[in-house]
C-alpha cells in the first residue's frame, strides 16, 4: 500500500467521490521571511476555526475529455481548475486515460472575507476527484495542485497544526508545533462584511521588515511552544499592525481600545480580508462576561460580531456562550 492509495480501494476505481475542506479565521502572522536558503518569501501562519467548511461531489464522465468538467455553481471557476487538474494527476497515478466529469460544491462559507473560502472549496475539490479514483493524495500534492488553481493558498490542507506557510509557493517554510496556544476568539466583520478581491491587492514588498518579521516569527515559535497566550496576542496585534499599510483597515483603532478595555491578549485580522477578532486567555477571570461584553461593544461601534470560538475543545459539552445577534448559517457555534 503507498500513503495515496487506501487499501481496500487498490484494484477499482470509483467513479464517484466527495471531499470536505475546513475554512480559517484570517492570520496570526503574515509577512516576508527568510526560507531556509536565506531567500525572502512571503508567508503566513492562519487562525484554524474548527465547523464551517466547504464540501465537493465529483461525478466522472466516461469518455469525455478531461477539461471537460462542469461546476456548479457556475462562478467555482478555481474549484473547476482545480479539478481538471487533479484528473489528470489522479490519472497518472493509476496508468489510466483520464476523463472530465460533473462536480458539486456546497457549503456555508462567505466568499471574500478571509476565511480561506477559495481555498476550502479548491481542497474539497480535489479531495473528491481523488476520492472518486480511490485515491487520497498527499498534502503536499494538494498544495501544489492548489496554487496552480488559485495563484496563492491557504494551508487548510495541512490541518489545524501552525505552519508559516509560503501561500504563493504552496510549501511549508517552519512547523510551529502541535497547536497555537489556547485562545477565545471573539469574531466580528469589518466594513460591513464586504468582500476583498485578494489577487486584486498590491504586492508586498516588506524586504525592509524581515528584521521585524524575524522577530515575530520567533517570538511566534515561543509561544506556541510555551502555549503563552498573551505572546500570542502580542505577535497577532503587532502583525495586523504592519498589515495596516498594505490594506488598512479604519476600524484597527476600535479593535484595540476594545481588546484593551477588556483585558484581552490581543487583536488579530485577515490580512486580505474584512474578518477580525480579539484574542482572550481562556484562563482569564470572568471570561464569559468580557467576551458577552466584548461581543456587545464590537456590535456598538459597528463591527458586527458574528461567533465565538476557540482554538482548543472545549472542556466540556457546553461551548462558550452564544452572545452575537448575527444568524447567518456561518455564524453557527463552533
Amino acid at each position: 500500500m503507498t500513503s495515496a492509495t487506501r487499501p481496500s480501494e487498490t484494484a477499482a476505481r470509483h467513479t464517484a467521490g466527495t471531499g470536505r475542506a475546513a475554512c480559517h479565521h484570517g492570520e496570526i502572522l503574515q509577512g516576508c521571511f527568510l526560507d531556509d536558503r536565506r531567500r525572502p518569501v512571503h508567508a503566513l501562519v492562519t487562525l484554524p476555526m474548527n465547523g464551517p467548511g466547504n464540501t465537493a461531489g465529483f461525478t466522472h464522465r466516461p469518455g469525455s475529455p478531461p477539461d471537460e468538467v462542469t461546476v456548479t455553481p457556475g462562478s467555482r471557476t478555481k474549484a473547476r481548475t482545480a479539478a481538471v487538474l487533479t484528473v489528470r494527476e489522479c490519472a497518472a497515478r493509476r496508468g489510466s486515460d483520464p476523463c472530465g466529469g460533473e462536480l458539486t460544491l456546497t457549503g456555508d462559507l462567505p466568499v471574500g472575507l478571509g476565511m480561506g473560502s477559495s481555498t476550502s472549496d479548491v481542497i474539497a475539490t480535489v479531495r473528491a476527484v481523488a476520492d472518486s479514483w480511490g485515491l487520497r493524495l498527499p498534502p503536499e500534492t494538494v498544495a501544489r495542485i492548489a496554487v496552480r488553481a488559485e495563484g496563492a493558498s491557504d494551508p487548510l490542507m495541512h490541518g489545524p497544526r501552525p505552519l508559516l506557510f509560503a501561500q504563493r509557493e504552496g510549501r511549508v517554510l517552519e512547523a510551529l508545533g502541535a497547536a497555537l496556544p489556547p485562545t477565545v476568539v471573539v469574531g466580528c466583520t469589518l466594513a460591513g462584511g464586504g468582500p476583498v478581491d485578494t489577487l486584486a491587492l498590491p504586492a508586498l514588498h516588506h524586504d525592509g521588515d524581515l528584521p521585524a518579521y524575524g522577530r515575530l516569527r520567533r517570538m511566534l515559535r515561543r509561544a506556541v511552544a510555551d502555549t503563552d497566550t498573551a505572546l500570542l496576542g502580542r505577535v497577532s496585534t503587532a502583525s495586523a499592525r504592519l498589515r495596516q499599510r498594505t490594506l488598512s483597515k479604519p476600524e484597527f483603532p476600535t479593535l484595540l481600545e476594545i481588546a484593551d478595555s477588556m483585558g484581552a491578549a490581543g487583536v488579530q485580522i485577515a490580512h486580505s480580508g474584512n474578518v477580525a477578532g480579539i484574542l482572550f486567555d481562556p484562563r482569564l477571570p470572568g471570561l464569559h462576561q468580557r467576551a458577552r461584553r466584548c461581543a456587545r461593544a464590537l456590535e456598538g461601534e459597528g463591527c458586527a460580531p458574528i461567533r465565538i470560538f476557540t482554538t482548543f475543545p472545549p472542556p466540556t459539552s457546553e461551548e462558550f456562550p452564544w452572545t452575537c445577534t448575527s444568524r447567518k448559517p456561518w455564524a453557527d457555534r463552533t
